[in-house]
């Protein structure tokens, strides 16, 4: 009789925990490594908007870099735009040490190094995306970028 008792009181007790165990699909983080290599393809073209695809098209895209807060999908090209106004200030664009980290089935944050290499210096730094499941596919809807120091 304890047993027959015991075996659905695990089962109730157990249940929510069980049941809120996030499901990752196994996907998200190649879907994820896909936006950053096509960010980078686009750039290494001279492709602004196609580089901006990475990025969640909301007014509430935020990118920090340079103690500055920017939002907005149009103010963060903008930005860029600006910033790198031809192709020699844009360079070639390199990621590396990438670390993608899961937050929900929805939701993540990765770490990486970026790199540009220009004709006459090599730009460096550290980034933190927060990347979220749309409908249209993942997207950056927050970016925080550092600059290294200068390499002699």
């Amino acid at each position: 009789m304890q047993t027959r008792l015991t075996l659905p009181v695990i089962c109730i007790l157990t249940a929510p925990f069980v049941c809120a165990a996030p499901e990752n699909p196994p996907n998200s983080v190649a879907e994820i490594q896909s936006v950053l290599s096509a960010q980078q393809d686009a750039w290494n073209r001279g492709d602004i908007d196609a580089f901006m695809n990475g990025y969640a098209r909301s007014g509430t895209t935020v990118f920090v870099s340079e103690d500055e807060v920017k939002r907005g999908w149009e103010t963060v090209r903008d930005r860029y735009r600006v910033k790198y106004s031809d192709r020699a200030k844009m360079g070639t664009l390199s990621f590396s040490d990438i670390e993608v980290t899961m937050l929900s089935p929805d939701a993540a944050v990765v770490l990486g190094r970026w790199r540009l290499k220009r004709a006459n210096d090599e730009p460096h730094g550290r980034f933190t995306l927060i990347f979220k499941r749309l409908p249209e596919g993942w997207r950056i809807v927050h970016d925080h970028t550092s600059a290294g120091p200068p390499t002699k």
